[in-house]
């Protein structure tokens, strides 16, 4: 009997992984037609990586938001006075002194990534060395605007009482600018090398010892706010000391040539100030348009409501901004690393994938800011009009981060890849020649009052986002893989140069 051939009841096995794998390449060369191409695969190792990098920084970001709670609790148990005169300085500090050093740090950061990816170790240990030389030469103009911080604020019209407050916080909090000099650079050093784990461990270890210090400085020997600013200090000390504690147990310095301060980081200054100077204007822009938003809402209705509400909604910004900020430096550290080993397919492959985790970021922050909005502000008062105003702005807050996370993913690649400039100008003209006319616009003109502040943030967000994608979406790769191994090619030659 003639013997029939089998008859297929399903389709070959691996159609559907091909097809999947096809409208996968698809839907990346549509999203983002300038960028290279890629597999599933791929995209997938890529994702792994930036993940693996990202989660550690997403741990310690959150420690260290932990410890500004822990010092806003001992703040309010010292009374209204204490917690409105330390909430002021701490806002003071933050526009005056911890954004510029933040950002002034920063320049380092694609110095460092491509030195590492290009096997130039020793130019990190030097980059490092020349950014803890310009932190504390730009913290000494600081302290000196901090000591002088009373007048200023009551020039400003502000409260004898909550300014006489706010001044014993800051004159207290004068040794952190040093720790913050040194801090930023250390933490930079390791992150550019994927060594993002121990940054973790050590930020548990500070934030475990700020809690009984906090207590005994404030509690126990009564210095009051002066006890709750110095406490915050000694955490960035023991922070600080963990970390080089680790860099040398480990032997992390001995390839990039030490931590002792050598004749070359007093030389050759020119690569890192230019990444610093805008990479500062970038990181400042931002953080001053928040604050901008807190003195516009003193001219709204009902400026008491919006003003505690306004702060009920920065520190949710805060907590979820650690999110796509670990993002943006894992993506930095992929992309700066591939351009300093001369892949540019694969730094493109990382600032593509980057870009669509933000993306991801975006929906989960924004569902969680839906999700929550009835409920999320009687976590921090019970006034019935902060609450009310706080429910109605959350949904407006969750549809910014849909352009926020994968605008702060795209400045991780801008970092990387060297071009602060670009981040700078992206940011002037967002926040301040879009965001900030449609805020003044819709709150004054139109009369939305607090939630056209808010909505002037989600123009200057989304238009922060358009732009981004299409600085990036342009890129030349190969171009920015050729200005990279000149980055750390002169840098290292340098060095040798003069040894």
């Amino acid at each position: 009997m003639e013997e029939l051939p089998p008859v297929l009841t399903c389709k070959p096995p691996g159609r559907l992984a091909t097809a999947v794998k096809e409208a996968w390449s698809v839907s990346l060369s549509l999203a983002f037609p300038m960028l290279p191409s890629m597999s599933a695969a791929a995209a997938g190792g890529e994702a792994r990586s930036i993940l693996g990098l990202a989660m550690p920084m997403i741990l310690t970001g959150l420690l260290l938001y932990l410890r500004s709670m822990i010092s806003m609790l001992f703040l309010g148990r010292l009374g209204g006075l204490a917690l409105a005169g330390g909430s002021l300085a701490i806002g003071f500090a933050n526009i005056t002194g911890y954004s510029v050093l933040s950002g002034l740090a920063m320049g380092m950061e694609p110095i460092c990534g491509q030195a590492f990816g290009a096997g130039h170790y020793e130019l990190l240990g030097v980059t490092m060395q020349r950014t803890v030389l310009l932190l504390v030469a730009a913290a000494v103009p600081i302290g000196g605007l901090w000591m002088h911080m009373r007048p200023l604020l009551l020039l400003c019209g502000q409260d004898v009482g909550i300014a006489a407050v706010a001044e014993t916080y800051i004159l207290a909090s004068l040794p952190d600018l040093l720790l913050q000099a040194f801090l930023h650079p250390v933490r930079i050093y390791l992150r550019t090398q994927s060594i993002n784990l121990p940054l973790t461990v050590c930020a548990a270890l500070a934030i475990a010892l700020h809690l009984p210090i906090n207590y005994v400085l404030v509690s126990v020997l009564g210095h009051g706010i002066r006890g709750v600013a110095l406490a915050s200090v000694l955490a960035n000390l023991n922070f600080l000391l963990l970390l080089l504690g680790y860099v040398l147990y480990k032997g992390v310095h001995k390839r990039t040539g030490g931590f002792a301060f050598s004749a070359e980081s007093f030389r050759g200054w020119g690569e890192l100030v230019s990444l610093a100077l805008p990479s500062c204007v970038s990181v400042c822009l931002e953080w001053w348009w928040y604050e901008i938003m807190i003195l516009l809402c003193g001219l709204l209705a009902n400026p008491q409501a919006t003003v505690a509400s306004m702060g009920i909604l920065i520190q949710t910004t805060s907590l979820i901004y650690i999110f796509p900020s670990s993002l943006g430096f894992g993506v930095s550290t992929r992309v700066s690393n591939e351009l300093g080993a001369n892949r540019a397919e694969r730094a493109g492959r990382a600032a593509t994938v980057g870009l669509m985790l933000g993306f991801a970021f975006g929906g989960a922050a924004s569902a969680f800011a839906y999700l929550v909005r009835g409920s999320w502000a009687a976590m921090f008062t019970a006034d019935p009009a902060i609450i009310t105003l706080t429910a109605s702005v959350l949904p407006i807050l969750g549809a910014c981060e849909l352009g926020n996370c994968p605008q702060t993913a795209g400045c991780g690649v801008l970092r990387g890849s060297a071009r602060p400039k670009d981040a700078a100008s992206i940011n002037l003209r967002s926040f301040y020649l879009v965001g900030t006319p449609v805020a003044l616009v819709l709150a004054f003109w139109y009369h939305y009052d607090f939630q056209g502040l808010w909505l002037g943030l989600l123009a200057a967000q989304a238009a922060c986002m358009v732009r981004m994608l299409l600085a990036i979406g342009r890129t030349d790769w190969a171009a920015e893989a050729k200005r990279a191994q000149q980055l750390t090619g002169a840098g290292a030659s340098r060095g040798r140069r003069r040894r």
